[in-house]
């Protein structure tokens, strides 16, 4: 059994290496040869934001703090680099699905190595991966520093529950084990890409204090750190760089998947109309936080912080499809939801007819899979389509269903979940997304 299990682990570390090596000659690591370039004009004396790439003319959008951690790249070649960051986001994506796959293959009596296997194979064929890894971006890796944290507060949730039912028993457990780092990640994963400052206000918003006081000041030491060292730049960043929409590309171009650009491409404008973007904006962002905040209080913290990224991704001015990446754990939570439903439906009455639960939930997973499979909005020329990533991040706020008590954040009382009836510890349905 352990033979055939490593054949079948080597050859599914083939087929990713494989699959790597042909997105990075596809997409020629352009994103990555961007910062590069910054970087060693930046060394050689030139301002970090006054570089232009030659043939497209855009700019680089580095925070400083990544910029710092960044430059080593300067004095390597180009290719090495963009296997060495794509390795590192092809481990981040690995831990990222042993951390949100196995639980499910786990609750139902299945191994966990194959279903991991299967969803890291699946999630590199997908548009967001594809393009992450062959532009050379940091997405995958500020990814995998998320998912940590929620493992971490999922640790730390269970480490309080412990406690409450034998008292002392956890004093000895490092702070790894406990979950104390919790927050960490975000704080990390912000100064690579920023974007995930979004769910610093969601730990405020739910009241997780610890994690969010830890994301703020791991965010907030390197960027202090960042300005002690490179104050012009750091001032350039807040001062220029953050404000400019269109730095890395107009934001009518089809590649930005933002509601930004869905108003831009419809306006057919350069620029989209703001009052009307921020209008629309702050009403997802209220949707979305609100049903994050439902999701964490009925213990599914992985569809809370599913729900946050595709906010973040859809409300964002200018969003990548390399930055889509929370569309995979938005399938898995589809997916896990329609068989959660049809394993815990009841038999139709007689005279009925037959009934599929789950049915819906399940085409729903599969058919957003395949759209950031496909990728329409390259291979088509019309107006739906070359907006389908952003419509389809749009329904995933508003209707993305959450499993009641899968993953909880907070503490349970085990005493009394011991007390319950059997049938009352049945696996519950996936909960109604609004509207329905």
């Amino acid at each position: 059994m352990s033979s055939r299990r490593s054949i079948v682990v080597a050859a599914g570390a083939a087929a990713a290496l494989a699959a790597v090596a042909f997105f990075i000659h596809g997409y020629a690591l352009s994103g990555l040869a961007l910062d590069r370039g910054a970087i060693r004009g930046w060394l050689s004396g030139d301002g970090l934001y006054a570089y232009r790439d030659p043939i497209s003319h855009l700019g680089p959008d580095l925070p400083p703090p990544a910029a710092h951690a960044f430059v080593p790249i300067a004095f390597l070649p180009l290719t090495l680099v963009g296997w060495l960051l794509a390795l590192a986001g092809l481990a981040a994506l690995t831990l990222a699905m042993v951390a949100l796959a196995a639980p499910v293959a786990r609750r139902y009596g299945q191994r966990t190595y194959p279903l991991v296997l299967i969803a890291v194979l699946l999630a590199l064929a997908t548009e967001p991966v594809r393009a992450a890894i062959g532009l050379g971006e940091r997405d995958l890796i500020a990814f995998g520093l998320v998912v940590a944290d929620i493992v971490a507060l999922r640790r730390s949730a269970w480490t309080r529950s412990r406690a409450a039912w034998w008292p002392g028993g956890s004093s000895s457990r490092g702070l790894w084990a406990t979950g104390g780092w919790a927050g960490a990640g975000i704080g990390l994963a912000t100064v690579l890409t920023v974007g995930p400052g979004l769910f610093i206000l969601y730990l405020a918003l739910t009241k997780q204090w610890r994690a969010a006081l830890t994301a703020v000041t791991t965010a907030g030491t390197l960027a202090v750190s960042a300005l002690l060292l490179a104050p012009r730049e750091t001032a350039a960043w807040f001062g220029e760089v953050f404000l400019s929409l269109d730095r890395t590309g107009g934001v009518d171009r089809t590649g930005n998947q933002s509601l930004a650009g869905v108003l831009a491409r419809l306006y057919d404008s350069e620029t989209t109309p703001i009052l009307l973007w921020l209008s629309f904006a702050m009403l997802l962002v209220a949707v979305g936080f609100i049903r994050a905040r439902s999701a964490h209080s009925d213990g599914d913290e992985i569809a809370a912080f599913t729900l946050i990224g595709l906010t973040g991704a859809i409300v964002g001015p200018v969003t990548g499809t390399h930055e889509l990446i929370w569309v995979l754990p938005a399938v898995l939570i589809l997916l896990d939801s329609a068989a959660r439903r049809r394993l815990t439906a009841r038999r139709p009455l007689p005279g009925q007819g037959h009934r599929y639960p789950g049915l819906g939930l399940g085409i729903a997973g599969l058919a957003t899979y395949l759209l950031f499979l496909i990728a329409p909005v390259w291979t088509f020329d019309d107006a739906l389509l070359r907006n389908s990533y952003a419509l389809g991040l749009i329904l995933l706020v508003n209707a993305l269903p959450w499993r009641s008590g899968v993953a909880p954040a907070f503490p349970i009382n085990r005493w009394l979940d011991r007390r319950r009836p059997v049938a009352a510890r049945a696996i519950p349905p996936a909960r109604r997304p609004m509207g329905s």
